[in-house]
């Protein structure tokens, strides 16, 4: 690609791609958005690879399965010894900052990232270990509170968490182009909204009339009509013992939307941000979220379903050239960013890292990719104690685990994902070849056995260390204020000048 390009890593949490205007939504309003992918190429079917939030981002960042890779859940470590992306980048000469949510679990916060300007906003400990072998503790969880709550707020954690990253990541892009440093810059700026509570400003609320909030498309399924994963979480979010009612559906989704909108502003700001310091023409942005949220399609909610609300996240990559396709139709996951990512920056040969995915690079150059692994997902954390998996291949997605029949669905023909194919006699070559495809990547009853000994190894150890003198593992940002703004032997004409930067135009 020649000179290498700057790139901002733009993630949101908990954004499902039915629910921006870029895929059709009608009622949500995303204009910054919108505008990124009109100059930009948008994939209609993304994939996370583990719908929940610090699994989702393992894979991501590595390029591989979780399941290969040990990260089962919440309170999984994130092994240092793990490639990432991150130190792809920096070892092609890159100079790597992260600001905001990576959930990374373990002593090593940093995963090849130079600085981190931001802390965590989730414990870093082994806190949250499902237990798979006490089947009355795998299922109780969280509840319905954060649905039934949605309203307007002055402030939340989530509020207060995001405006920091907002701050800390434009200042980031004015020091960045101020640098003496001449290196290009691989910015991560993570976001915890729109997860849930669904709770924003009146300023975002108030963008929204409650009258063209819009019900789920998907209409609610009875207990007993559930597949047996969607059993399980109704009982994990209790659900047995509280329903939301038809207007808190409604009220949670314009809260959901208008969370939606103030990434949106965030996104905005950024842009804006690098216009205005001259950066715009030789960056490339890239935006999506680490999962999606069910948001009541099909009485559902939350995340941890390989449902389409759930499972497809939004991709945009806007590179700083002409010529670009608006849209890709092929299935692709995030486990296909590693190896993009290395591309963008120079490095064409991954082959010693066994990645699970693919370049999609040549889609951003009108190319299909000659080889392109089939997405996979996997759900192994809470709210279970048998390894959920899916396969896609278009147009059929597979849900299947050793504990219930399997589901096929043909989303072209049916998005809502309403009628499962497995059971008809006209599917069954296309049930039998995707089943051996996932037979082949997944030996689930083995799988099961590696997470409970795992599980179990983990919290012998979050025991012990809860004993005696403690270490904690968040990571805490430092900050030299020595090197800040002027200070004894500097002359304030040379500071002042030194922090100049000329206003480069929107």
């Amino acid at each position: 690609m020649g000179t290498q390009p700057n790139i901002i890593f733009i993630m949101a949490d908990q954004v499902a791609a039915p629910a921006l205007p870029i895929y059709g939504h009608d009622v949500v309003k995303a204009p910054n958005i919108t505008a990124l992918a009109s100059e930009g190429t948008v994939f209609n079917r993304a994939y996370c690879n583990f719908p929940l939030c610090a699994p989702a981002r393992y894979a991501m960042l590595a390029g591989q399965l979780c399941s290969k890779i040990g990260a089962y859940d919440n309170a999984a470590e994130f092994k240092s010894s793990i490639p990432t992306f991150v130190h792809g980048l920096r070892d092609a000469g890159y100079q790597t900052s992260l600001v905001g949510k990576m959930h990374f679990v373990g002593a090593d916060q940093l995963h090849g990232y130079e600085e981190r300007l931001t802390t965590e906003i989730y414990p870093a400990d082994f806190s949250w270990i499902p237990n798979w072998q006490q089947q009355d503790t795998k299922l109780a969880f969280q509840d319905m509170g954060n649905v039934t709550s949605a309203a307007p707020a002055a402030r939340t954690m989530q509020l207060d968490f995001d405006e920091l990253v907002a701050y800390k990541a434009n200042q980031k892009i004015y020091d960045l182009a101020r640098s003496k440093d001449k290196r290009p810059f691989f910015l991560t700026v993570s976001f915890t909204h729109p997860h849930d509570p669904y709770t924003p400003t009146p300023e975002f609320w108030d963008l929204y009339d409650d009258k063209e909030i819009d019900a789920p498309a998907a209409p609610f399924v009875a207990f007993e009509d559930r597949d047996k994963h969607s059993q399980d979480l109704y009982f994990h979010y209790g659900m047995d013992r509280r329903l939301p009612t038809e207007q808190e559906t409604l009220s949670a989704r314009h809260g959901y939307y208008a969370s939606i909108s103030y990434i949106d502003h965030k996104v905005g700001q950024l842009v804006d941000t690098l216009k205005k310091t001259g950066q715009w023409e030789n960056t490339i942005v890239i935006f999506t979220s680490d999962h999606g949220d069910m948001m009541g399609e099909r009485g559902m909610w939350y995340k941890k379903s390989f449902y389409e609300w759930s499972l497809r996240v939004p991709l945009v990559i806007r590179m700083p050239s002409a010529g670009q396709p608006a849209r890709v139709n092929n299935s692709v996951s995030h486990l296909d960013l590693f190896p993009t990512l290395l591309e963008m920056a120079g490095v064409s040969d991954c082959s010693g890292l066994q990645l699970d995915g693919t370049s999609l690079l040549p889609y951003l150059h009108n190319r299909t990719p000659q080889t392109a692994p089939l997405p996979r997902a996997e759900y192994l954390a809470e709210g279970t104690n048998t390894p959920q998996v899916a396969l896609i291949r278009d147009p059929y997605k597979l849900l299947l685990s050793a504990d219930a029949e399997p589901l096929l669905f043909n989303l072209d023909e049916d998005p809502l994902e309403q009628n499962n194919l497995a059971t008809r006699a006209d599917h069954a070559d296309c049930l039998q070849s995707l089943l051996l495809i996932a037979q082949a990547e997944w030996d689930l009853e083995t799988l099961r056995g590696d997470i409970i000994k795992d599980q179990n190894a983990r919290r012998l150890i979050h025991g012990a260390l809860k004993k005696g003198a403690q270490k904690s593992w968040d990571y805490e940002p430092r900050q030299d204020a020595s090197k800040q703004f002027v200070r004894g032997g500097d002359w304030c004409a040379d500071a002042e000048s030194n922090a100049y930067l000329a206003y480069q135009g929107v």
